[in-house]
């Protein structure tokens, strides 16, 4: 009995050991033809091997068994290298078929990685728990063992036909719309050549925007928030708001409305349950095409924090936000159409009020652009929507307007316009300790059917990006004696 116990604990050690010991150990920089890349084991109950792109999303192989996953992630790409491939009429051919033989090199790297790593594991586990070299070797060499024999069952049920059938993960959901399957690619190589060059080029392009953007490090402390706005039922929306958040890092998602069409409980019950799939805190308004029962929604989702003429604290940032006070597809609300500017002004009066009773705010969130100019001076930040496009400019000399397109693509009427609407987002970066905004990257990828994707970097300084002489004008400051003219009037029958 007591040798069976000794024998268990021994095992136990030896597989927490290996397990511990490959995940340190399994990881090794690998030059995948022009790219620079990083490729890990770990331990996995699926098994499965990933080849990452950041920011673009995964592409995922069920490439063997458990109890290892093998994982590929594209860091840079050496220029150099590219250029050559791209001058060389026949540089890609040559890349293409050095490829396996980089693989097999950074797995065996790897694979000695683990096995070393596993080993050290084990011994030093064997040594805290037993305090004695000869238990600490045996413990080592049981690790080994373990780890040995996940690497011979992984290559042993290897699946080599498994490249031919990829999922795809964030924005590279699209990829088998856009470039066809990889048996495709396999079968029909010439075909595919150009639009492989092309995609190296691209890839150089995006790889390389690092390089030509303002210089920004932000603290480990920054405070990472991503700013979406009318997602009008686009499905594709949500991948594209899951892979920026988990590669950026972001703290926190704020959305500023219009996440459904019509505001019904059907398009918000099955719209909206992504967003506890997104594993931070979830901030939201609601958009004129948003109803109370949309609101109502997305508050039952535990990560999800539903403002109205409120402020709270979030991740370390004072958020104050309200939602808007029309609501679009409800015909039976627009009988004062006429008094619609005022609305939003008061909607906006009522949100500054209640800044200044709760101490103030950090940023503000509202809707429609027209809701912020009361807000001016009371916080240094406003962000909207509604517009579907991008604008920014100051309120009263103090307050950054920063208007948001639209996440997704406006939705089913994007298809409507003779160019595709842009799927826009933007992270932004807060100062830990003063919660000053001091950067902020705009995002977009092309409209439904295109491929390209764009990032953009302004840096604030005084609370005004280095490009502000891009601000236009605030096009909503409003005269009172307008408002006070059109009051007079008689609604408008349309």
């Amino acid at each position: 009995m007591r040798r069976t116990a000794k024998a268990a604990m021994f095992t136990a050690l030896a597989v927490i050991g290996a397990a511990f010991g490959v995940y340190l150990g399994g990881i090794s920089s690998v030059d995948v033809g022009p790219f620079k890349t990083t490729m890990s084991i770990e331990p996995s109950n699926a098994g499965e091997s990933e080849v990452y792109l950041p920011p673009l999303g995964s592409l995922i192989f069920d490439s063997h068994d458990g109890p290892l996953r093998l994982s590929l992630r594209l860091d840079t790409l050496d220029l150099s290298r590219t250029q050559e491939l791209i001058a060389d009429p026949e540089g890609v051919k040559k890349a293409s078929e050095s490829v396996p033989d980089d693989l097999l090199f950074g797995i065996t790297n790897v694979g000695l990685g683990a096995v070393a790593g596993a080993t050290l594991g084990g011994i030093i586990l064997g040594a805290l728990v037993f305090r004695s070299r000869r238990r600490a070797a045996i413990c080592g060499t049981l690790s080994m063992v373990v780890a040995l024999a996940g690497l011979g069952m992984a290559a042993a049920t290897v699946r080599p036909d498994s490249i031919t059938e990829p999922r795809y993960e964030g924005l590279l959901a699209n990829a088998p719309a856009v470039v066809g399957s990889a048996q495709n690619i396999a079968d029909r190589y010439q075909q595919y050549q150009d639009q492989l060059q092309r995609f190296i080029i691209n890839m150089s392009q995006f790889y390389t925007i690092a390089r030509t953007l303002p210089a920004f490090e932000p603290d480990p402390g920054t405070i990472r928030a991503l700013h979406v706005s009318d997602l009008h039922l686009n499905p594709g929306a949500w991948d594209i708001i899951e892979s920026v958040a988990k590669q950026f890092q972001v703290d926190l998602v704020i959305d500023t409305g219009d996440i459904s069409d019509w505001g019904t409980e059907q398009e918000a019950g099955l719209y909206t349950e992504r967003i506890p799939d997104i594993t931070v805190p979830y901030v939201y308004i609601r958009g004129n095409h948003d109803s109370d029962a949309t609101a109502e929604t997305v508050a039952e989702y535990s990560n999800a924090v539903v403002l109205d003429d409120e402020v709270v604290e979030i991740e370390g940032l004072r958020i104050a936000g309200i939602g808007d006070p029309r609501f679009t597809p409800d015909k039976s609300a627009k009988a004062s159409d006429w008094r619609e500017e005022q609305v939003m002004l008061d909607s906006g009066i009522q949100l500054r009020d209640t800044v200044i009773e709760s101490g103030g705010a950090d940023l503000a969130l509202v809707h429609d652009p027209v809701s912020a100019g009361p807000l001016g001076e009371e916080v240094p930040l406003v962000l909207s929507g509604h517009r579907h496009q991008r604008q920014s400019y100051l309120i009263d000399d103090d307050t950054l307007q920063l208007v948001q397109g639209s996440t997704g693509g406006a939705g089913l009427r994007g298809l409507q316009q003779d160019q595709p609407v842009p799927m826009q987002l933007s992270v932004m970066y807060f100062d830990k300790e003063t919660r000053q905004l001091q950067a902020f990257d705009d995002i977009s990828v092309g409209g439904v059917g295109e491929t390209e994707v764009t990032l953009q970097r302004h840096i604030l300084t005084d609370g005004l990006p280095d490009d502000s002489s891009d601000l236009i004008p605030n096009p909503d400051e409003v005269d009172p004696a307008d408002l006070e003219e059109e009051a007079g009037r008689e609604p408008d029958s349309n």
